[in-house]
């Protein structure tokens, strides 16, 4: 009897310990959802705005350039605040950065106040600090589909956010964009605070299979020791997994900075037109990441997906080499990219999470946001000069030649298994 009790209140527990799970993870992506939607309420509106002020696009491209090297920049440190004060605070700095950012915007008179707005994106990464919360608290089986979901939030955000930043600069003006994107970070700050505990890292201890020991230095290290941060290239995967993420990034990066440029002079086709492949793009990565990861992976070992996905993107290009000015084909093209990148992204996040102490999963996201913005931070030049120099069907070769090479590589060396 005795022992019948004792397994019924172990089943309570594990029963209200998962539903406070799924309430945090559900808060984190909701929060995910209104990042995105001010990001590209503002991001839309960029380019009328800065060009109201006189800006031309030479200095526009330098504004973009800056944005990318300051969060190539506060990625790292961003993790690692996270890592000593906790995800929930994290989250409170990031929608607090995009406040003031955006804050800056409004008004923004000047050129050099308009760069000043980008200066807060240092600490600007909500997307990050997201995961961070969702590390925290998912389970290692569940952690990919979990880390994908945040994906659907985003894409959300990123398919209602010009949408509404249309309706309130048609209603209102420019500045009102900036402005409503600013309320809304301050709302999400409010999110944060009153939704997320102040220590999400207790679930990760409770889940002794799930987790790395943590070494004794984790905590004892400062907020702006980069040797410790750098350090975590060296743990078991790490290192591997951001050397694919680099090689097959730098084509999508390449890709993803002219996309509107190729789309209007190769494909002669409008900003309407622009936003409908976007979205079209952006539904397709929503829905691998909402349902199919969670499908594969259960299926499927995490080595085996992310040559799988290497290999999708390889098709994605050679289909691009032949695309001919077919609108079609090209939107054929985009299925393997999007799909082979959402699986790849998710992966990759989720095995190094998995790599590394609990006291350092956000320094280790940090690191692997910073791939992504350094990449970010090159392509417009690079993109903009092959675009030029060879036309449109060189992004097909390059994206087959370096992922081709890095799947010759995973072949030969890669590994077969992920050892946590």
């Amino acid at each position: 009897m005795a022992l019948d009790l004792y397994s019924i209140n172990d089943v309570e527990i594990e029963k209200s310990g998962n539903m406070e799970r799924d309430r945090i993870i559900f808060f984190a992506n909701l929060n995910v959802v209104l990042y995105a939607l001010c990001f590209w309420i503002q991001l839309g509106v960029l380019p009328y705005l800065t060009k109201s002020l006189g800006v031309d696009t030479t200095t526009f491209g330098y504004l973009q350039t800056t944005f990318a090297i300051v969060q190539l920049c506060g990625g790292p440190l961003f993790g690692r605040f996270g890592d000593l004060f906790g995800a929930r605070n994290a989250l409170l700095l990031a929608f607090l950065a995009a406040a003031f950012s955006y804050g800056f915007l409004f008004f923004a008179t000047t050129v050099p106040i308009l760069f000043l707005s980008r200066v807060p994106s240092l600490f600007m990464h909500s997307m990050q600090g997201a995961q961070m919360v969702v590390t925290d608290v998912s389970k290692g089986k569940d952690r990919a589909s979990s880390i994908g979901r945040l994906g659907i939030a985003y894409g959300i955000g990123m398919v209602t956010g010009p949408f509404f930043g249309g309706l309130i600069t048609e209603k209102f003006g420019v500045k009102a964009a900036a402005c409503a994107a600013c309320l809304g970070s301050v709302a999400s700050i409010l999110l944060v605070y009153f939704t997320i505990p102040k220590n999400t890292k207790e679930f990760a201890k409770s889940q002794d299979e799930d987790s790395v020991p943590v070494p004794q230095s984790s905590q004892s290290a400062g907020l702006f020791d980069y040797k410790r941060i750098l350090g975590i290239l060296k743990l078991q995967n790490v290192g591997y997994l951001l050397f694919i993420k680099c090689v097959s990034g730098v084509p999508i990066g390449i890709l993803t900075a002219m996309f509107s440029v190729f789309v209007m002079e190769y494909f002669q086709m409008g900003a309407k037109e622009n936003g409908y492949i976007l979205s079209y793009s952006g539904a397709v990565s929503m829905v691998i990441q909402g349902f199919g990861i969670k499908l594969l992976t259960a299926r499927y070992s995490e080595a085996l997906l992310i040559k799988y996905s290497i290999s999708s993107l390889i098709l994605a290009y050679t289909i691009m080499i032949f695309t001919q000015q077919n609108i079609i084909i090209f939107l054929l093209a985009l299925i393997p990219l999007a799909s082979g990148g959402a699986v790849l992204q998710t992966i990759v996040t989720s095995v190094i999470t998995k790599s590394v102490p609990s006291a350092d999963t956000g320094s280790a996201l940090g690191l692997s946001m910073a791939t992504h913005s350094l990449i970010r931070s090159i392509s417009p030049t690079i993109g903009g000069w092959l675009f030029a120099s060879y036309g449109f069907y060189i992004f097909g070769l390059i994206g087959v030649f370096m992922n081709g090479l890095l799947c010759l590589y995973l072949v030969l060396y890669g590994k077969q298994e992920f050892v946590i």
